[in-house]
């Protein structure tokens, strides 16, 4: 009877330890996922960092502020600057559908700017011939 009871605690024991073993390996798996993860933004980010070439000075709110700083403490950008070109140009990204209407409706005002800009030249033409 003992016997049983010694194999049954063995059994549970090695249940434990394989689970645990799982568990440990799970671990081991999401630690690689995040790894691969953070390398494959820090591309991204080093990518979008590469064309940045004009100074621009904005103001933000404590909690866009806040928010810039957590990317750079997690390390994800060596400043806030970093971290704000990033984000704007991933907003930019995000609303493309936009800017592509925005850019429509620009050419149609620089369009009839053009033409106005002719009619009062030939008027001013007009008035100088006598």
């Amino acid at each position: 009877m003992e016997n049983k009871k010694a194999t049954k605690k063995t059994k549970s024991e090695n249940k434990e330890k394989k689970h645990h073993i799982t568990l440990d390996e799970l671990g081991a798996q999401v630690e690689k996922i995040a790894v691969k993860t953070a390398k494959s933004i820090k591309k991204v980010i080093d990518k979008a960092m590469v064309a940045r070439n004009t100074v621009l000075t904005i103001r933000v709110n404590d909690e866009s502020k806040e928010k810039l700083r957590m990317l750079v403490d997690v390390g994800l950008f060596k400043s806030r600057s970093e971290s704000a070109a990033f984000l704007i140009q991933e907003g930019i990204k995000s609303q493309e559908a936009l800017f592509a209407k925005i850019s429509t409706k620009l050419k149609k005002i620089d369009k009839i700017k053009d033409e106005l800009k002719d009619i009062v030249s030939e008027e001013i033409e007009g008035e100088k011939t006598p």
